[in-house]
């Protein structure tokens, strides 16, 4: 009896110990490009809806530029060279294009070895798949990216990021070539106002960087 005793209380221990390192792993901040200091931050943990891939790509630079897995999900336009452009470090990068209906089977396994994980669903996620690899997100310590666009959300994200009033440079008359994007990046968390920044994405040098003058003002509107 005392033996059982004995290890039924080392094994509440070693649950504790778990518990304690979940919660220290959830949470914490992940490196995040300096281009988007000040409007967002990811954390371990964290679920962040992006309108597009370009955005996609600027969240993943700043974990791989630090070192951090990460790994792409059903997004088989994924251009190589322009994620190398952004820093995104390819060799420690894991694609898989076209996972078809084994999309979430892909993500969740990825999600136990990477930090961060970029994937555009097929079609909308009901919260219930959401709400089960948020609570995986959060027992593992890593982040996720949902690749979509307007008419496609994702259920109870952290903060969604859009681009709105982009314009190209170096065209000129005609006679020139596109050289640099000036957009704005808008960051919404629940019902707080929303953050804006401006960006250059991609610059003359195809970096990503913030614009000056800031701030930009509230009633920017996306065109085109």
């Amino acid at each position: 009896m005392a033996a059982t005793a004995a290890r039924t209380e080392e094994i509440e221990r070693l649950r504790a110990r778990m518990r304690g390192l979940e919660r220290s792993l959830a949470g914490r901040e992940i490196a995040t490009h300096e281009a988007l200091s000040g409007i967002v931050q990811l954390r371990a943990g964290g679920a962040y809806a992006v309108d597009g891939l370009s955005l996609a790509m600027a969240l993943l630079a700043g974990p791989s530029r630090a070192g951090e897995w990460c790994a792409v999900v059903g997004v088989d336009d994924f251009g190589v060279e322009a994620a190398a452009e952004l820093g995104i470090n390819l060799d420690r990068t894991i694609l898989v294009p076209r996972p078809r209906d084994s999309w979430l089977e892909a993500t969740a396994a990825l999600v136990d070895v990477v930090t961060l994980v970029a994937v555009r669903p097929p079609s909308r996620v009901p919260d219930r798949i959401a709400e089960k690899l948020g609570a995986r997100l959060r027992t593992r310590g890593a982040a996720l990216i949902a690749v979509g666009d307007r008419g496609q959300d994702w259920p109870r994200a952290d903060a969604r990021l859009s681009v709105a009033a982009p314009q190209w440079s170096g065209a000129g008359c005609g006679e020139g070539h596109l050289r640099a994007r000036r957009l704005v990046v808008e960051v919404r968390r629940g019902a707080a106002p929303a953050r804006r920044t401006s960006l250059w994405f991609p610059a003359a040098d195809g970096a990503l960087r913030r614009a000056v003058p800031e701030p930009v003002a509230d009633d920017v509107r996306e065109v085109g």
